[in-house]
């Protein structure tokens, strides 16, 4: 099933579309989305009107939407083109006001959900359901002017109870009936969903290609005349002409860095072998703890050389000068003048 949702940039209003399940995936009508569109269209025109078609989805998340609806400073009008089912049903109720196509349906039915635990886990779930059922027949009873409980037994009771905008306006779900093109009287509520979706593969003013909301964009807030917007289409051509060639050289200097880089860290792990080797040499550090300034260094290489500056040589140096020619050592000589005088006495 396709989903869709977008803004549609218009002279008098802005056009926000939840066409499609709600909830918080890449492919879904989520909040935040709509969040941000509505405030894009407050600042464009600070009128919005809101389509629906939707089967809908995840409570949160449509609460959400509700609230973000609900509060905002534009001017809201929510149509129900096609289909307005369990949560986009109570997304509709925020509608200032709403209206609904003649060919259009509403579903309301209890809320579902499931878990995988132990029994106190399930019935943790149980309980969120129960709560999540009070909060919207609160909302649904607020705006029929009906009382909580009543509103539980009518829709609450684990069967789906579908609305044709006659019957939603009667029970002041909706404020009016507004006519669409026709659909088949014998439609389901599936074929209309889908019969109101197909809708969006039609082109999108198609032959003013929005160009009255391009020239509001701040690039060409300086254009006059047509003439210095197309100017500035021309320069957009030009720039976006670049990119290929932009790209390309981006990636050579890409691979022309990663060469330094990797010549850079080959002669930087050469330094610190070096700096190891030294100290093993001399004896401030074994192999059993040249793995922990191996670490330090890697991780922190000046204080990593300072606690290997610290360090004192532990092996004895044994150093035998050789001062003459014979190659006697001073040892050696101071050894036989001994000698020699025990030999004269």
């Amino acid at each position: 099933m396709s989903r869709f949702f977008n803004m549609i940039p218009g002279t008098d209003a802005c056009c926000i579309l939840l066409y499609g399940d709600i909830g918080e995936y890449d492919d879904n009508v989520r909040s935040g989305d709509i969040a941000r569109e509505l405030l894009e269209a407050e600042a464009l025109t600070g009128k919005v009107d809101v389509r629906i078609n939707s089967n809908g989805g995840e409570v949160y998340s449509g609460i959400a939407i509700f609230n973000a609806l609900k509060n905002s400073k534009a001017d809201i009008t929510i149509y129900v083109d096609g289909i307005a089912a369990s949560m986009a049903s109570v997304i509709a109720l925020c509608g200032k006001p709403v209206r609904m196509s003649r060919y259009a349906r509403l579903m309301l039915h209890s809320v579902q959900g499931g878990c995988y635990g132990n029994k106190d886990e399930m019935k943790d779930c149980i309980r969120e359901i129960e709560a999540l059922e009070d909060t919207l027949c609160e909302m649904y009873a607020t705006r029929m002017g009906k009382d909580k409980e009543e509103i539980r037994a009518m829709y609450f009771d684990g069967k789906d109870h579908w609305l044709r905008a006659d019957e939603a306006l009667a029970l002041g779900l909706i404020d009016g009936i507004y006519d669409a093109d026709p659909v088949p009287e014998d439609s389901t509520p599936e074929q209309v969903f889908q019969i109101f979706n197909n809708r969006l593969h039609k082109p999108q003013n198609e032959n003013s290609m929005n160009l009255d909301e391009l020239k509001r964009r701040p690039r060409f807030k300086n254009c006059a005349t047509d003439d210095d917007f197309l100017r500035e289409i021309g320069l957009l051509e030009t720039e976006a002409g670049k990119v290929p060639a932009l790209d390309a050289e981006v990636t050579r200097l890409k691979g022309e860095l990663k060469v330094f880089q990797d010549k850079a860290d080959a002669d930087d792990a050469a330094a610190r072998k070096k700096l190891l080797d030294d100290a093993e040499q001399d004896g401030r550090i074994d192999a059993a703890t040249r793995p922990i300034y191996e670490n330090l260094l890697a991780k922190d290489r000046e204080n990593g050389e300072k606690a290997l500056e610290k360090l004192f040589p532990k092996r004895s140096v044994m150093t035998d000068l050789r001062v003459n020619p014979t190659g006697e050592s001073p040892w050696n000589k101071r050894m036989s003048e001994i000698k020699d005088k025990l030999n004269h006495k």
